[in-house]
C-alpha cells in the first residue's frame, strides 16, 4: 500500500486524513467539500445529485435529507442505507477533488466504537465495500486515538506508555466510548463500550434555552417541528458555540459568547414532512427549506438569492450561567439526571470494571474533551492517572486511523522478519550449545522426587502383594516413572531449572531479536525471553512451563525413564530388594537358592516366583527408603555417564529440534502480541 486513509465517520461530524507510506510526517487532513471536519449528513436532490456535509442540511432542492444516523447502526437496520449513501458521497468527493485516484494502491481505515464486537465490525466493513471503497479495515476509535497521541509531537507521553494501562475516553456527540488499553492492546473484557451520553445533549439544552428566550419562540418551534433538518443544523451551530466557549473558558468569564443563526421562514410553508427516521431523515416533494449559520452567506445566496432576507434570527448565548446549566441541570434526555451526574457515574462504573488495573494515563478525545470540567471529573475519578487531551481532538481519531495503516504494514514486516529468524538455524545452533546443561539440570532436580514418588510406591505395591512377581517390577516401575514425569508436580519442579537454563539462551537470542525490534519501532521487550521468563513487561505473562512442555520433550523423558528403570531394577529386577539381606531370613533363602540352583537359575526362579507375603514383609520399608537415599547420587552420576556414552548425533539433534520448535513457537506468539509499535 502506498497511501493510508483514515476515515472517522462520526454521528455529528466526520473527518478524513491521509498518510503516505514513504513519508514520516503526520497524516494530512483531506478537505471534503472544502471542510476539514464536515457534518455527517447527506441530501439527495430531485436531479439525483447527492450532497454531503453542510450543504446537505439546507439545500432547498433536496428530496431527502439524512443526518445523525451512525449511532443507530446497532439498533436500526435501515441505517445501513444511510451509512452507505453518505460513505459513497464522501468517496465521490475524494475522487472529484483528486484526493483519491481510482485504481491506486491504498487502503481505508475506518473507525468504530470499541464496544462493537467482531461480527458488528464486519457488517460495518461490508457497507464500505458495497459503496465501492478500496480495501477497508475497521479499527477501534479508541485505539486510533491512543495511536494518534503516541505518534504526536505535541505529547510527551513516553515510549513506555504502551506497556502500561491506559484509559481512552472518546466523547462524541451521541455516545461516550471508554476503552481500557493494556500493553498496547485493547482488553475486550475490560472495554466498557458505548455509554449513551454525548455532547449532543448539551447542544440540545443550549438550543432549547435559546428558543425559550427568543421573542419568536412559537415560530421557531413550528419550523423545527415541520423541518427537523433546521433543528439539527441549529444544534450544530450550538455545538460550535459551546466548543468555542469551553476551549477558552477563562477568557469568557464575565462575558457572553454569542452567535446569531438565520432561520429561513419559507420552510414551514413548503415542507412536506419528515420521513421514516424521524429526526434523522427528512423527505420533501417541494422546495424545502434550509439552514445556515454564521459564515454561510455565500452558500445561502446561491440557493435562496434574494430570499435570504426572509429570515428570523435565533441568538445562541454561552456564559458562566449557561455553562452551569448545561452541566448541572437535570435533563429529560438523561431521565432527569444532570450531565455531570451521569458522566461521573459512568467513570465510577468503569473504575469498578477495571478490577484493580487502574490506568496511569487517561487520554480524552472528541470535541467535548476541550471542556475543563470534563478533565476535572476524570481526575476526581482517577486521581492516580495523568489526564491529557489533544490539541485538535476533532482530528485525533482520523489521524490515528491513518497511522494504523502504516503501523499494520510495519507489524506485517516485523512478523515476517521474526518468521525468517525462526526458519533459520540460529535457534537450533544456540540451543545445541546448551543442551547438555539442560539434561544435567533436569536429572539433578528430578532423580530424588522420582525415587520418592515412583520407586517407593512400586516397592509398597510389591510388598503388599499387588505386584505378584519381581519380573513385573520393571514394567510397573516404568509406568510409575512415566506417570509421575507427566504430572503437574513434575512440571512445577522443572520450571526453576528450565528457567535458569533458558536465561543464557535468551540473552543470545536477543542479539538477533533486538535489531528486528529497533528496525520497526517495536519495544525490544516485546521479543525478550528474559522478560517473558520474569513474568513482566509482556502481555502474555507466562513462564518456562509454557516456553516448552515436558511431555513434548519425548527423547529426554524416555531417556530418563529407561536409565532410571535400569538402575533401580539393576537389570535383574531384584537389585533393590535383594541387596543387604544378610542376617535376615529372606537373605538366607536367596543364599540357599544361589547354592542349589546357581546364580542365573536362582535369579530366574526368584524373578518369576510368587513370593509369599510373610517373606515380602521381611524386607523392611525403612531399609528400602534408606537404600533410595543412598543410591540417589549414584543414579545421577550414572545418568550423566550414560547420556554422555550413549549420546548420538540423531538423539541430540532430535532433542535440540524439539526444544527449538517450542522456543520458536514462543517467539511467534510473542510477535503476535505486538499491535501498536511506538514509531
Amino acid at each position: 500500500m502506498e497511501r493510508y486513509f483514515g476515515f472517522d465517520l462520526g454521528d455529528a461530524e466526520s473527518a478524513v486524513t491521509c498518510l503516505k507510506k514513504s513519508e514520516k510526517t503526520e497524516p494530512k487532513v483531506v478537505p471534503v467539500r472544502e471542510a476539514g471536519s464536515f457534518i455527517t449528513a447527506y441530501a439527495r436532490l430531485r436531479t439525483g445529485e447527492l450532497l454531503i456535509g453542510e450543504e446537505a442540511c439546507y439545500a432547498p432542492e433536496a428530496m431527502e435529507r439524512c443526518l445523525r444516523f451512525k449511532s443507530r447502526f446497532l439498533t436500526d437496520p435501515t441505517v445501513v442505507r444511510d451509512i452507505r449513501s453518505f460513505a459513497g458521497g464522501v468517496l465521490g468527493e475524494l475522487y472529484m477533488s483528486g484526493s483519491l485516484v481510482k485504481g491506486e494502491d491504498c487502503c481505508f481505515y475506518v473507525g468504530c466504537p470499541a464496544g462493537w464486537d467482531q461480527s458488528q465490525r464486519e457488517r460495518y466493513r461490508e457497507i464500505f465495500e458495497e459503496a465501492g471503497y478500496p480495501p477497508v479495515r475497521i479499527i477501534s476509535e479508541s485505539r486510533a486515538a491512543l495511536i494518534s497521541a503516541c505518534q504526536s509531537r505535541h505529547f510527551q507521553v513516553g515510549y513506555d506508555i504502551l506497556s502500561r494501562p491506559v484509559l481512552v475516553v472518546d466523547m462524541g456527540s451521541s455516545t461516550t466510548d471508554f476503552a481500557h488499553i493494556n500493553s498496547g492492546r485493547e482488553v475486550e473484557l475490560q472495554t466498557a463500550g458505548e455509554v449513551r451520553l454525548g455532547g449532543g445533549i448539551m447542544d440540545e439544552l443550549l438550543l432549547d434555552a435559546a428558543v425559550e428566550a427568543s421573542p419568536d419562540r412559537e415560530l421557531l418551534q413550528r419550523i423545527f417541528r415541520e423541518s427537523p433538518p433546521w433543528r439539527s443544523y441549529c444544534e450544530f451551530a450550538a455545538r460550535r458555540l459551546k466548543e468555542k466557549y469551553f476551549s477558552d473558558e477563562e477568557y469568557w468569564k464575565g462575558r457572553d459568547c454569542l452567535q446569531t443563526v438565520p432561520v429561513h421562514l419559507g420552510v414551514s410553508e413548503n415542507a412536506a414532512g419528515t420521513g421514516t427516521n424521524g429526526n434523522s431523515r427528512y423527505e420533501t416533494g417541494t422546495n424545502g427549506g434550509g439552514a445556515s449559520g454564521t459564515g454561510t452567506t455565500g452558500v445561502l445566496s446561491r440557493f435562496f438569492g434574494k430570499k435570504q432576507n426572509s429570515f428570523t434570527r435565533l441568538q445562541l448565548k454561552m456564559n458562566e450561567e449557561m455553562a452551569k446549566h448545561l452541566l448541572e441541570s437535570p435533563a429529560p434526555q438523561l431521565d432527569g439526571r444532570s450531565f455531570h451526574e451521569v458522566f461521573a457515574a459512568s467513570l465510577s462504573e468503569i473504575r469498578k470494571k477495571l478490577d484493580g488495573q487502574i490506568p496511569e494515563l487517561l487520554f480524552l478525545t472528541g470535541g467535548v474533551s476541550r471542556m475543563p470540567a470534563l478533565r476535572d471529573w476524570c481526575r476526581e475519578a482517577f486521581p492516580e492517572a495523568i489526564v491529557i487531551t489533544g490539541s485538535e481532538p476533532e482530528y485525533s481519531v482520523s489521524r490515528g486511523l491513518a497511522y494504523s495503516g502504516r503501523i499494520d504494514e510495519e507489524v506485517r514486516i516485523f512478523r515476517q522478519e521474526v518468521r525468517d529468524l525462526v526458519d533459520s538455524s540460529i535457534v537450533e545452533r544456540i540451543v545445541g550449545e546448551h543442551v547438555e546443561d539442560l539434561f544435567h539440570r533436569t536429572v539433578d532436580i528430578l532423580v530424588e522426587p522420582i525415587l520418592r514418588n515412583a520407586a517407593i510406591p512400586v516397592f509398597d505395591r510389591w510388598r503388599n502383594g499387588e505386584i505378584r512377581r519381581l519380573s513385573d517390577v520393571d514394567t510397573e516401575m516404568e509406568r510409575a516413572i512415566d506417570a509421575w514425569l507427566h504430572s503437574p508436580e513434575a512440571a512445577e519442579l522443572l520450571v526453576k531449572p528450565i528457567t535458569a537454563w533458558l536465561r543464557p539462551i535468551a540473552y543470545r537470542l536477543e542479539e538477533h531479536t533486538m535489531p528486528i525490534c529497533v528496525r520497526h519501532n517495536v519495544p525490544y521487550r516485546a521479543l525478550s525471553l528474559t522478560s517473558y521468563l520474569s513474568l513482566a513487561e509482556i502481555d502474555i505473562h507466562i513462564n518456562a512451563r509454557d516456553v516448552f512442555a515436558v511431555e513434548e520433550l519425548t527423547w529426554m523423558v524416555n531417556a530418563i525413564i529407561s536409565i532410571l528403570v535400569g538402575l533401580l531394577c539393576g537389570g535383574s529386577g531384584i537389585a533393590l530388594i535383594s541387596s543387604g539381606f544378610s542376617g535376615i531370613i529372606a537373605g538366607a533363602m536367596f543364599t540357599l537358592l544361589l547354592l542349589v540352583l546357581g546364580k542365573d537359575k536362582m535369579e530366574a526362579a526368584v524373578m518369576h516366583a510368587d513370593i509369599p507375603g510373610f517373606v515380602r514383609h521381611l524386607v523392611p520399608r525403612g531399609y528400602f527408603e534408606a537404600r533410595m537415599e543412598k543410591i540417589s547420587g549414584e543414579v545421577k552420576k550414572t545418568c550423566f555417564e550414560t547420556m554422555e556414552k550413549d549420546k548420538s548425533e540423531e538423539v541430540t539433534s532430535r532433542m535440540i529440534g524439539e526444544i527449538s520448535v517450542q522456543i520458536e513457537e514462543c517467539l511467534m506468539r510473542m510477535a503476535e502480541v505486538v499491535e501498536i509499535p511506538l514509531g
